[in-house]
């Protein structure tokens, strides 16, 4: 439950999201130079990869990206119940979109929000009902 976490603040999600933003470049970087396609921030190959390790890698590690990992923070419900997909696309898609609609601000405010608030919670957060947290997974 939210009372049991310790919450992730925005110095170690950041460090968290550098290190995945490191890995997807050297996994596009790689896909392009066997597959032969742009590397440019306006492929669709490079933005279905990062979807993909966004969406699926957390599903499949009890919360964790490569970056989440190293850094010890993962995505967590805030049921505690284990994340599953509807959870995750909440996450990026819905968040995205209201970060692209708000024309950014959202986005600023979700730094503020994670800045600020006590349980570090962010927009994306609260819409897909998770948090990031400190406490590792409870494997069945």
């Amino acid at each position: 439950m939210l009372s049991d976490f310790e919450p992730a603040g925005f110095w170690i999600r950041l460090g968290a999201s550098i290190i995945d933003g490191i890995v997807v470049f050297f996994a596009i970087f790689l896909l392009s130079l066997i597959f032969n396609f742009p590397i440019d921030d306006d492929s669709w190959q490079s933005g279905l990869l990062e979807f993909l390790y966004t969406l699926s890698l957390p599903l499949f590690w009890y919360g964790y990206t490569v970056g989440k990992r190293l850094c010890g923070i993962r995505i967590s419900r805030v049921d505690g119940e284990k994340l599953h997909i509807g959870n995750m696309l909440l996450r990026i898609v819905v968040a995205g979109l209201i970060y692209a609609l708000t024309l950014g601000m959202g986005f600023i405010v979700s730094v503020v929000m994670v800045a600020v608030r006590e349980d570090k919670r962010a927009i994306h957060d609260f819409v897909a009902g998770t948090c990031v947290t400190y406490n590792p997974p409870e494997i069945n």
